[in-house]
């Protein structure tokens, strides 16, 4: 009896003693702790980079033009409408200038709204031509609209392609992204031709003798 006790409780402390022992090593486990720190190989410079994506701003270095007969009508645009205000009694045209400055045709030109309960408000082009077509002006700018009740008087803008378009015999172009971006309303906003004085030759005066 007392043999048989004394080989369990050898068998019990061999147990504890074998767990207590760490697992054997191996070529694998545990890792030894590295010598030094990896090295890390040196890339290209990253000054000088650019993005793939186009900038924001791209410059028209030549107008486009494919209608000789549409060029001269719209060199001639003088006046803008604004249709928000156009019914208004009292409403008057405002002044653009189309000039061309080396190869590119540029636009600029603004209504102030001077209809009753209208006064403050305005409207403005600045752009610059980037192609003349039968029946379209496109240029690349910004067309703004200044409305005291939107956006309390913060001028709200159309920015980027400007198609401006005309039909048949028509002697307007209206901005084809003509609605507001702030309240939504179609602005109706025309660029209107007017045909230019025309010069009477002065008579020549008779010489006193």
């Amino acid at each position: 009896m007392k043999r048989s006790l004394a080989l369990l409780l050898t068998l019990l402390a061999g147990g504890a003693a074998a767990q207590q022992q760490p697992p054997p090593a191996t070529p694998y486990y545990p890792a030894p702790p590295p010598t030094q720190a990896p090295s890390v190989q040196q890339g290209a410079p990253t000054t000088g980079l650019s993005s793939p994506l186009p900038g924001l701003a791209i410059k028209v270095e030549r107008t486009e033009i494919t209608s000789d007969a549409e060029a001269q009508l719209f060199a001639d645009a003088r006046k803008i409408a604004w249709g928000r205000y156009a019914k208004v009694k009292g409403a008057k045209p405002g002044d653009i200038s189309v000039t061309r400055q080396g190869n590119v045709w540029v636009v600029k030109g603004r209504i102030d709204s001077v209809a009753p309960g209208s006064e403050g408000d305005w409207a403005s082009v600045d752009g610059v031509v980037e192609k003349i077509a039968p029946g379209l002006v496109q240029m690349r700018g910004e067309v703004a609209f200044r409305v005291a009740n939107v956006e309390k008087g913060i001028p709200c803008k159309v920015a980027g392609v400007l198609n401006f378009k005309r039909s048949g015999k028509s002697q307007v172009w209206r901005l084809a992204e003509g609605d507001n971006p702030c309240d939504g309303m179609r602005e109706g906003f025309d660029l209107v031709y007017e045909k230019p004085a025309e010069k009477k030759p002065v008579p020549n005066q008779p010489k006193r003798s």
